[in-house]
């Protein structure tokens, strides 16, 4: 089974709605939000980060970007830096641009959310392939995604 089969029925299992999309590949955000038809602000931007020695993933608006120094300073950290693509295919089998937005049960790391996807009615995300994408509730993706919320994104 495919990661984004796992994500489809993890959704099922838990009775969310959610709408497939498949696309042509996709590699920024920008390109994505054109492929589902949706505005670039919805996207969720799944970024893997080595926080001292663990990764954990982080997700935020895909209009935003990440604030490195805001990250250092919520986690009290010595050394943050984004995965390698290489680190990342080792951890998650993915490419940059695949990863969705989930940690445990789907992908294995602490998530945290940017309070800029809750502003949002819905994400949308590309679910483990740069082909597929998901749309759902943004209210039930916070409702399944086990994830702390912090702010750490910049405009």
């Amino acid at each position: 089974m495919t990661l984004f089969d796992t994500i489809c029925s993890f959704l099922s299992e838990r009775n969310i709605s959610f709408r497939t999309v498949h696309h042509q590949p996709t590699f920024t955000s920008e390109e994505s939000a054109k492929a589902r038809g949706e505005d670039v602000k919805i996207g969720g931007k799944a970024i893997l980060m080595k926080i001292d020695n663990d990764f954990k993933l982080f997700v935020l608006s895909a209009a935003l970007k990440i604030d490195s120094k805001k990250i250092k300073e919520l986690f009290n950290a010595k050394s943050i830096r984004f995965a390698t693509k290489e680190e990342l295919h080792s951890l998650t089998g993915l490419v940059p641009g695949s990863v969705p937005p989930f940690g445990r049960p789907i992908l294995d790391f602490d998530l945290f959310v940017d309070s800029s996807i809750l502003q949002n009615e819905k994400i949308a995300f590309n679910a483990g392939t740069l082909t597929d994408s998901i749309i759902m509730k943004t209210s039930d993706y916070s409702l399944i995604a086990n994830a702390q919320q912090l702010n750490f994104s910049q405009q």
